[in-house]
């Protein structure tokens, strides 16, 4: 491990795994909190950004797909590691936007090993921001169905009505800030989400479809 010991943020909603791994942290001499969804865990980085966010990637309220998203978006420099039972393997999930990822059950020396060869950030901003990937939420009580957005400038969240937007990245603005949000729908714990939701490069291949305020 490094001389200088890394703040640590631990996102996860199943207690005995977040504690366990916050007190693996804390041995080591981390400064480490903990939270237990993605909501929580945006109102922790608001009162201090950590140097390293490990977090799950099915959670409730908002699943570590749309958290990672909007942590890149507003805290680039912040370094992000996945971790989910989903997913087998060291490489990170095509769509999911981390820095390394770590399949559960490999190990704490695994865990480590991950944490180790992390490269620092140096990210640069982009012409268009990369979407927030939001898992469905169901349907309303007039039967519509729709997902909850968190806006990644407020971070204030509100109900958006979804049809037919399967494969799609769509927009719509805050009802808050009015901030313009990119994103894309998917099923929790969805294993063609990949394949299904990978955007397409900006050059050599056909641009994004967008839809304008789905509704």
């Amino acid at each position: 491990m490094a001389e200088l010991k890394s703040s640590i943020l631990i996102v996860e909603d199943d207690e005995p795994v977040r504690s366990s791994l916050a007190q693996v942290f804390r041995v080591l001499g981390h400064q480490v909190r903990d939270a237990s969804d993605g909501l929580i865990a945006l109102i922790e980085m608001r009162r201090e950004i950590p140097d390293i966010l490990l977090s799950d990637l099915n959670m409730p309220n908002m699943s570590g797909f749309e958290l990672l998203s909007v942590v890149r978006r507003r805290f680039p420099s912040v370094r992000v590691i996945a971790m989910s039972g989903a997913f087998c393997g060291d490489q990170i999930p095509c769509g999911v936007t981390a820095d390394a990822f770590y399949a559960k059950g490999s190990g704490v020396a695994a865990l480590l090993k991950v944490i180790e060869s992390l490269p620092f950030a140096n990210r640069q901003s982009r012409e268009m921001p990369e979407p927030i990937w939001i898992q469905r939420n169901g349907h309303d009580i007039t039967g519509r169905e729709f997902v909850t957005i968190v806006c990644p400038d407020c971070f204030r969240a509100f109900p958006q009505t979804i049809s037919g937007t399967d494969g799609l990245i769509l927009d719509t603005s805050c009802v808050f800030c009015r901030s313009l949000i990119h994103y894309g729908v998917i099923e929790p714990l969805d294993a063609a989400f990949p394949k299904r939701f990978q955007p397409a490069p900006r050059f050599g291949r056909a641009p994004i479809q967008t839809v304008q305020g789905a509704n």
